[in-house]
C-alpha cells in the first residue's frame, strides 16, 4: 500500500512537470511569435488552452484521489498540496502565453514603433525562473531558487521601463497609441508570470523543508531569517 502510494505521487509529480513544461513553452512561444509575427505560432499557442485546462483538472482530481484514499502526513501531504498550488500557478502562467499570442494576432501587419522593447528579454529571465522553480520541484534542491527575488526585481523593473517607453512613443504620435498599449499588457503578463514563479518557489520550499517563505511582491523583496527568509514553522 506504501509502495503503490509513492509510485502514485511520483506519477503526480511527473505530471506537474509536464504541465510545467507546456505553461513554459506557451509562454516562450507567444512571446516568439509576438517578436517575429509568426501567426503560425501564435495559432499553436492558442490551440494548448484546451491541453493546459484538461491538465489543470486531471491533476487536481488525482490529488484529491491521493488525499482521499491515503490520508498522508508531513511531507507527502506537503507535496501534494504544493502540486495543488502550482496546478493553479501553471494554469495561469499558460493562459498569459495565449493572451500574449492573441497580441500577435491583433498586431499581425502593423510595422512596429520599436522591435518589442526590452520584451524578449523580459521574457527569457521569466522563463529561466519558471524552468528554475521546475528543476527545484523535481530535485527537492532549494538552493535553485535561492536568487529568484533579484531576476523578480529585474523583470519589475523592466515592466516599469517598457511602460515609461511606450509612453513616450504613444505621446510622440497617437498612431503608437494601440501598439504601446499592447506592449504595456505584454509587460504586465510578463511580470505576473514571474510573481507565479516566485509563488511556486515559496510551496517548493515549504514543501521540502516545512517552513514558510514570503517573497513580498509589493516590495519585491524577501524577507528571510538567516538566508533573508521569513519563516514559520509548518506541519
Amino acid at each position: 500500500m506504501v509502495q503503490k502510494f509513492h509510485n502514485e505521487l511520483d506519477e503526480l509529480k511527473n505530471d506537474i512537470l509536464k504541465m510545467g513544461q507546456l505553461a513554459k513553452e506557451m509562454l516562450q512561444k507567444a512571446t516568439d511569435s509576438l517578436k517575429n509575427d509568426n501567426s503560425e505560432l501564435a495559432a499553436w499557442v492558442q490551440s494548448k488552452k484546451g491541453a493546459i485546462a484538461n491538465m489543470d483538472r486531471d491533476i487536481e482530481a488525482k490529488a484529491l484521489r491521493l488525499i482521499a484514499l491515503y490520508q498522508p502526513m508531513a511531507k507527502d501531504m506537503r507535496t501534494i498540496a504544493c502540486c495543488l498550488k502550482m496546478n493553479t500557478y501553471l494554469t495561469r502562467i499558460g493562459r498569459y502565453g495565449k493572451d500574449i499570442a492573441k497580441v500577435t494576432d491583433e498586431l499581425h501587419d502593423v510595422p512596429r514603433m520599436k522591435k518589442l522593447i526590452s520584451i524578449p528579454h523580459m521574457a527569457e529571465i521569466v522563463c529561466g525562473m519558471i524552468d528554475d522553480v521546475l528543476t527545484a520541484f523535481v530535485k527537492e534542491d532549494i538552493s535553485v531558487i535561492q536568487n529568484l527575488e533579484e531576476r523578480e526585481s529585474i523583470v519589475d523593473e523592466l515592466r516599469y521601463s517598457i511602460f515609461r517607453e511606450c509612453l513616450s512613443y504613444m505621446i510622440e504620435d497617437n498612431k503608437n497609441i494601440t501598439q504601446g498599449a499592447h506592449y504595456m499588457m505584454v509587460s504586465r503578463y510578463l511580470e505576473r508570470c514571474g510573481d507565479h514563479a516566485c509563488k511556486i518557489a515559496e510551496k517548493i520550499y515549504y514543501m521540502v523543508t516545512g517552513e514558510h517563505i514570503e517573497i513580498d511582491s509589493s516590495e519585491k523583496k524577501m524577507s528571510r531569517a538567516g538566508l533573508n527568509r521569513r519563516t514559520k514553522q509548518g506541519p
